[in-house]
């Protein structure tokens, strides 16, 4: 049987997954976009819902500012232990507001509970629920470090120990930690989160080691080989109700040439065996494609071909995150019954600040996105509309707004440095809808006229929105967006639907 990767496509990087029966649960990191760590539910590995987030309140975690694509919620996991979850993770603030910590629930679809910080250095927490009770903390710092922790307090029960170093290759990183036939087997990323990244593994009979390497490591790669995927690593691992192995890992899905990726990291799905030495083979000894051929569970299907959101529900759909902790007088979805509305402040999509700001990951190579905008102008700079957003520095956008004291359709980018209108057409209505069309290697901007007919104005390459250009550790966002360029808006910006469909 076959099935296609990505299994969760888009900016969905360091997965980690847990089984509960027949049930499957699945985390990714989320970094300064809020709700963080996005959570889905599989019944066969392949297709997966969103569910929810895991830190729905501010309360829960602030989010620094200021530092594009490098901050926020690195690498979370995700356990199940005795009725309860625990998902540990890292919020990296480059200040004493960050750090390790770990939340709870007994029902995944509800809410989780306020963090339990842990008082330990580093990134890439894992947990792991030995024998009689005891549960244990593996954690990147330097090296890979142990010790034992109480689960309800955070306290560290035992002193930090290295357990291992990797195999010799850069950032050892992405720890886990699980007991199979006997074995502690510990598996880790190196070589970096770019096309050098790799799975190694190494097994002790005791928790604390010695760790001996895998003879045949890395366990999982796809450097220096010709395939669609590349960058795969930081890989969870996950015996399925039928017994079969599978992974899940991280990898991108680069244009060519150069290699350049902007959907950034996204979720891939490997089988797993287990050879006659004990040691695990990896999806095509050792490497994953788009299309594998494994023994798959019974399908169970949640994918759309389409995805229109026509803000009537009192709650936002779980696809969509603002950047940094948001401000909830700039947004609402009761303010007017059937519209998303946004209060522009003074902030713009420039500025590395919160703002009326609302984004849904680009997911796919080929897509279009539309939406229709209600705005009434009445000072110049008052400006709302449609963006396709890398970070501050790198983003596309079509937009209404006001110059000059007419009404303008404006298409502009920012490339680093480089700033652009590149087109300015009248315009006489409160009324547009804008579009979006993405191909692998451009984007282009219009909207629809009276008449019902696309007018074109704009498009820029892809290559300059891309990580290797622009970003770190994310990739792009669709975004609804109001600003008043350095006064408030005097009316709101209404969005009476939004469209979102791929071939």
């Amino acid at each position: 049987m076959q099935y296609k990767n990505p299994v969760i496509p888009g900016f969905h990087p360091d997965p980690s997954i847990c089984r509960v029966g027949e049930d499957y649960y699945l985390v990714t990191s989320s970094f300064e976009y809020f709700p963080g760590i996005p959570l889905f539910h599989s019944k066969d590995l392949v297709h997966w819902e969103q569910i929810g987030h895991c830190l729905t309140r501010s309360s829960q975690i602030k989010l620094t500012k200021g530092f594009p694509n490098t901050t926020g919620i690195y690498a979370p996991t995700i356990r199940y232990n005795n009725g309860r979850f625990y998902v540990i993770t890292t919020n990296v603030t480059y200040s004493d507001e960050g750090g390790n910590f770990i939340v709870w629930t007994d029902d995944p679809y509800g809410e989780w509970s306020d963090p339990i910080w842990v008082d330990l250095p580093g990134i890439d927490p894992s947990l792991f629920f030995d024998d009689h009770g005891r549960v244990y903390y593996t954690g990147t710092y330097h090296n890979i470090f142990l010790c034992e922790i109480d689960i309800t307090t955070g306290k560290l029960i035992s002193e930090r120990k290295d357990i291992w170093g990797g195999t010799g290759g850069a950032d050892p990183e992405g720890p886990h930690l699980y007991k199979i036939d006997g074995y502690y087997y510990l598996f880790i990323s190196e070589g970096g989160t770019a096309q050098c990244h790799m799975l190694t593994a190494a097994r002790s009979k005791s928790i604390d080691g010695p760790y001996i390497p895998c003879p045949r490591n890395p366990v999982l790669t796809n450097r220096s080989l010709p395939l669609p995927i590349r960058a795969v690593g930081h890989a969870d691992i996950i015996q399925a109700h039928n017994e079969s192995w599978w992974a899940v890992c991280l990898g991108i899905r680069p244009v060519p040439y150069p290699d350049r990726h902007h959907l950034g990291r996204e979720t891939f799905l490997a089988p797993v065996k287990w050879a006659e030495d004990g040691w695990p083979i990896f999806g095509n000894n050792g490497s994953i494609d788009l299309t594998m051929e494994a023994d798959c569970l019974p399908e169970i299907k949640y994918s759309e071909r389409s995805i229109r959101d026509d803000f009537d529900s009192s709650k936002l759909d779980f696809c969509w995150n603002f950047i940094y902790n948001p401000d909830n007088a700039l947004w609402s979805l009761g303010e007017k019954k059937g519209y998303l509305t946004l209060r522009g402040n003074e902030i713009n999509l420039d500025d590395k600040e919160t703002s009326a700001w609302l984004g849904r990951r680009q997911e796919h190579m080929e897509c279009r996105a539309r939406t229709k905008l209600n705005f009434r102008l009445e000072k110049d700079g008052e400006e709302a509309g449609l963006s396709i957003f890398l970070n501050c520095d790198h983003h596309y956008e079509i937009a209404l707004t006001r110059i000059d004291n007419e009404r303008r359709i404006i298409f502009r980018r920012r490339i680093g440095s480089l700033w652009k209108v590149e087109n300015n057409i009248k315009y006489d209505r409160d009324e547009v809808v804008f579009e979006m069309n993405a191909t692998p290697n451009t984007y282009s901007f219009g909207y629809v006229d009276e008449r019902g007919d696309l007018i074109p104005v704009g498009k820029g390459e892809v290559h300059y929105l891309s990580t290797e250009v622009g970003g770190k550790f994310t990739g792009n966002y669709i975004v609804l967006y109001a600003t008043g360029n350095g006064n408030k808006c005097s009316n709101p910006a209404y969005f009476d639907w939004f469209d979102y469909s791929f071939s």
